[in-house]
């Protein structure tokens, strides 16, 4: 029953991967696409292989999604870690329909805690608050202030040129800007579910906690990721690259040349499991604060605002309530 179960969480993890791929490949390619930089076919194609590359450079992430949580041993523990998955699934279909960029990585988190608390079990709140929680503010205004302050510095920097060669040469170091984005999305993204699908084996006792990552879960991820964001996100694509602001070709490299910055930084510094749609859009946001305040559309950043705040907790509570029925059928009625 256990080794079944973890097949179960496994592939629920890999299924949850493909979801974030398509959900947030908006992410990486939006500003691009909308600047007409890179056809959609062509930028989601990089966005894919980048993702795949990104995801085999590095593991602090993984580690500290698998220390999010102390579901247990045995068949009950599984139960916890595959609940927590449903309910971010559900969380990301949900806000995927209805277009709005919100944060796999919180859906992910948020339902790991809101199954172990369903469940009785631990939730480290330490590493939740301090490598979550509070990366999780601190991530979208640093996005933010960066965004308009390099902005800026571009704007100083060039203006004497030509504003026609200018923007076409902004065209073209967009493709470098997005394939980082795209490269910063598979570092941080794909960890997330190797942390999980690691958190299942270190329950069903068949990995110690100091272990490094098994090749197959780290190939498995980024192959999960990547197809999943070569099926695209159009939906969220329109909203970050046309709804928040209309983006030039010099706004979208500063934009994404910061957010990959920041992804790069908090991975490799932090080991914190930020959003990747947080910080794009708050670099989309600073940069097109640049052209004046009202040129953002607030309304729609309020509308992804309200996502944002909703994920946690909803999240969790799709995953408790996905954690009574996998605890019904699974442990109770046999």
């Amino acid at each position: 029953m256990e080794l079944a179960i973890i097949v179960a969480v496994v592939v629920v993890a890999l299924v949850f991967d493909y979801t974030n791929g398509f959900h947030d490949a908006a992410n990486a390619i939006a500003t691009s696409v909308s600047t007409r930089a890179l056809t959609p076919r062509v930028a989601l194609a990089m966005a894919a292989v980048m993702n795949f590359v990104g995801a085999f450079l590095g593991q602090e992430v993984a580690s500290t999604v698998s220390e999010t949580i102390n579901p247990g041993a045995g068949t009950h523990g599984l139960v916890i870690v595959m609940s927590g998955l449903l309910g971010a699934i559900t969380w990301n279909i949900i806000t995927w329909y209805y277009g709005l960029p919100s944060s796999s990585s919180h859906a992910l988190i948020g339902g790991l805690v809101g199954a172990a608390v369903a469940a009785g079990a631990t939730a480290n709140w330490d590493v939740v608050v301090s490598k979550v929680v509070i990366p999780m503010f601190l991530s979208p205004v640093v996005a933010f202030g960066l965004g308009f302050l390099v902005m800026l510095g571009i704007m100083w920097a060039f203006r004497r040129a030509n504003p026609g060669r200018a923007q076409r040469g902004f065209r073209i170091a967009q493709t470098v800007s997005a394939a980082a984005m795209a490269l910063g999305h598979g570092l941080q993204d794909a960890q997330k579910t190797m942390g999980v699908i690691f958190l299942a084996l270190l329950t069903g006792d068949y990995v110690s906690p100091g272990d490094d990552l098994p090749l197959w879960v780290i190939f498995s991820a980024a192959a999960a990721i990547s197809l999943g964001t070569y099926s695209g996100g159009w939906r969220i694509m329109r909203t970050l690259g046309r709804r928040i602001i209309h983006l030039d070709p010099a706004r979208g490299f500063a934009a994404e040349s910061v957010a990959a910055s920041v992804l790069y930084t908090t991975a490799y510094a932090f080991e914190a499991p930020i959003s990747t749609t947080h910080t794009i859009t708050s670099a989309v946001m600073g940069v097109g604060a640049t052209k004046r305040l009202s040129a953002v559309r607030w309304g729609v950043a309020r509308s992804i605002l309200i996502a944002w705040v909703l994920t946690f907790p909803m999240a969790g509570l799709a995953a408790a309530a996905c954690y009574w029925l996998s605890h019904l059928f699974i442990e109770v009625l046999p």
